[in-house]
This record gives C-alpha cells, structure tokens and sequence, in this order.
C-alpha cells in the first residue's frame, strides 16, 4: 500500500488560491476514482473537485472557510500500489475533526459587484459541514435542539402540546421518544429536568404577555455568502454610485404582453415582463454605448461594447448570482424568455458553467412582486450601470382631464458617475421608457 497526495488543482484565471466550502468525504471512507472530494469557491464559481485515483481517505487538508493556495495538500489517501509520495514521509494528523460526511452543493457564484479584494492575511474560523449546508449554525440554547428538517413541525399530541405551552417548553427543542420522533409528557419532564426547566431558557418569561427569547445563532459567512458580502463591499468602496428613479406606465405593455401570451403562449412561451424591459434596454443602449460598458479602474480604461450582455441578478437558496444572457442584441424577445429561464434554472441547481457567470457587460435586477417602490441597486463591478425593476401598481392617474386606472412602475438605476454623467443616465432610462409605453417599437428595426 502507497499513499498517494491530491494537491489543490489549478483552477485557471490566475487563481492563487480558493475557499473550502464542503467536504463529501470524511477520515476512513473508501472512494472511487471520480467521487467527489470537496467543493472550492473561487471568486467567480464553486467547483468541485474529483477525486483521480481510487483509495482511503487518512487525511483531509483543511477545514471549512479556510482560504488555500493551488498546490496545497488538500487530501491524502492511501491506495494500492506505491501512491505518489515518497517513501518515509510522514504521515500528518488530520487537520479537520471528522463527522458525518454532508453533500453540499456546488453553488456559482456571482459575476457581481466587484473584483477581488486582497485576501486577509489570518485564516478563518472553521465551520464543520452539515447536510445541504455549507456551515454549521451553532445554537446557544440548552439542552440540545431536537433534529428537525427546516420547517419540520414536532410531532405531539394535543395534550403535550397544551402542558408544553404551560411550562414555557418549545417543542422543537425536544427530542421525543416516541414512535417516529413523537413527543411524550416523560419528554417534557426529562427536557424540563435537565435545565430546560427550562424552557424558560428558550421560550422566556411570561409576566408582560409576551415570551422572551434569549437565543442566539452564530452563521459563519463562507462560501458563496462570502463572495458576496466581499464583492458587494469592494463595489461601494470603489465606485460612486448615483441612483435615478423614474415612473413608467406599463399598462399598454402590459396589454401587449397579456395578448401575445394569449395568442403565442403554448407555442412560443409565456413572457414575463422581464424580457420586455430587457429588449427595451438593449433598444435604448444603441444610442449610449457608454452605459454598455466595463471600466477598468486600474487601467484608467473604459471599454465599450457593441455586444450586450445582460447580467440578469437572480436569487438562489445559496444567495445572489448573475449569470449572462449573452448577445441580448440578437434575440427576440421570447428567445430571451427561454435564455433567462434556461440560466435560472442552471443557477438553481447547481449547473451554470464558469462562462455563463462572467463577462456582463450591464446588469437588470427585479425583485417581481417583492420590487417595492424604488430600490438603490449595487452595480456590477467593473460595469457602469445596473437598471433595478420594481413592482407593478394600478394606481389613478390624469390622462387627457379625466383620471382614470393605469399601471405603473418604477425603474431604480444606479450609474458610476465617474464615467456616466448625470444627464446621460437621466436620457437613457427616458429612452427605455418611451420604448415601453410604446410598446410597438419593442418589434420595429
């Protein structure tokens, strides 16, 4: 038996080094060629990495949240053969306690804010995976919380559950013993008689009508959270954003939109108002390609495109991502209908590649129905602009004396007004707006 070294790979782009978010294996598990090992986050995706030979695990490299520069050992196996390290080196204790082995999910990360920051000279506080999570949330409530999958309801019978609600106990933190986790009264009185007397402690006093809750949670920010929290710091800290906010009346093209779903919809697709706004832009852009552009800071250089490509901001469980609707110029709208749902999907589960999450050259952003009134949007380092969607309202306005019911809707955009005068920003949200309540000039070349 040998033992064979898997160094962390090179991963391209001038990448020195990733974060461990996961570990899919633990000390003492046998792997097969092609399991994979352990996820990575880079600035712009999470990779996985696959394991090259077949053999024992003995060692893991690091901890989750730890920071690790390409070529660093990340694993150590021992496998058949003379493995590819040499004889008489020793064999390190591992660097991370084991503990059931959690899949977590390789999540893309956003193309979104900002470039990379200088990483932080110290490393960060370890976190152990747990199932379909990439850090442990640490509950300080004793004793010990019952095991229930997120949003799991206690199982109790009525009864418990009154004399529960009576003693100030909260049944999820109570680890029942009976047929498939059901609570009993011994329960209660085993959770209240080992200082969960507790509940009190969870659940709080009563004396004012109202529980009080004096637990915490302790959420490492690794991972994707990490590249998010960073890159939306280094955005603000380097580019001076300004906002513009203007009011729209969609009720003519939310007409239009209603009726080509009604007449295309089973053969073409449903449009969402997103591809609307999207081709509006693109229409809008011709006339100000200094807003369709990315601006190297460093450099002193502002390059312009010709080619539009739209970051569409979409929100997964693991956080914020922008994949790329490349050449929105040449599509129609409902060829970017299907692109935005393709790329969503692609996020969502895991499976957007590293090219369809880089590369913007601007940036939409709509929260549907949860957009608000306006919104103050964070741009997508380097570009120079971000056009946020808010929500749709029927509200009353005048139109020629009489007031009558319209929809409206707001556009929040953010620029750098390094590079983007106020009066350039302020013209081209007016020239998106008249191609919506225009809603024709959405199909004329």
């Amino acid at each position: 038996m040998g033992i064979h070294v898997i160094k962390m790979p090179d991963i391209g782009e001038g990448i020195a080094e990733v974060e461990l978010v996961a570990w899919h294996v633990e000390v003492g598990q046998t792997i097969k060629e092609d399991q994979p090992l352990a996820d990575v986050m880079t600035d712009k995706a999470a990779v996985e990495i696959p394991s090259p030979v077949t053999g024992k695990v003995i060692e893991l490299g690091g901890r989750i949240g730890e920071m690790m520069a390409v070529g660093s050992e990340l694993i150590r196996l021992e496998v058949e053969g003379a493995g590819n390290l040499k004889a008489g080196a020793p064999v390190r204790e591992s660097k991370v306690e084991t503990a059931p082995v959690a899949a977590a999910p390789s999540t893309a990360a956003a193309d979104a804010p900002a470039e990379s920051p200088a990483r932080p000279a110290t490393k960060h506080a370890p976190a152990e995976p747990r199932q379909a999570k990439h850090a442990e949330r640490k509950e300080h409530v004793e004793p010990p919380r019952a095991a229930l999958a997120p949003g799991e309801r206690p199982l109790a019978s009525p009864a418990v559950r009154q004399r529960a609600w009576d003693m100030g106990i909260e049944l999820r933190y109570v680890r029942g013993t009976g047929e498939a986790g059901r609570i009993l009264h011994a329960d209660l009185d085993a959770y209240a008689g080992s200082g969960g007397g507790a509940a009190r402690g969870a659940r709080g006093s009563r004396a004012h009508g109202y529980d009080e809750r004096n637990d915490e949670t302790e959420v490492p920010v690794i991972g994707l959270r990490r590249a998010i929290a960073r890159k939306m710091q280094e955005a603000k800290r380097r580019i001076p954003h300004f906002s513009y906010v203007e009011e729209i009346d969609v009720t003519e093209l939310e007409s239009l939109r209603t009726d080509l779903n009604r007449r295309y919809g089973d053969t073409r697709g449903k449009l969402t108002p997103l591809p609307l706004l999207i081709r509006a832009m693109v229409i809008a852009l011709r006339d100000f390609p200094q807003i369709n552009a990315r601006f190297d800071d460093e450099a002193g250089v502002v390059t312009r495109y010709g080619a539009v490509h739209m970051g569409v901001a979409t929100q997964t469980d693991s956080g914020l991502t922008v994949p790329v609707l490349r050449h929105a110029e040449a599509k129609d709208v409902w060829s970017i209908s299907a692109e935005i749902a393709r790329l969503a999907d692609a996020v969502r589960t895991n499976r957007a590649q590293r090219d369809e999450l880089s590369g913007s050259t601007i940036t939409i952003s709509s929260l549907g129905a949860l957009g608000g009134i306006v919104s103050t949007p964070v741009i997508n380092h380097p570009e120079v602009g971000i056009v946020g969607v808010n929500r749709i309202v029927e509200r009353p306005m005048f139109r020629d004396g009489a007031v009558v019911a319209r929809k409206m809707m707001n556009l929040s955009s953010s620029f750098d007004h390094r590079v983007v005068d106020g009066a350039d920003a302020a013209e081209f949200i007016q020239a998106v707006r008249a191609v919506l309540e225009r809603p024709a000039l959405l199909f004329v070349e």
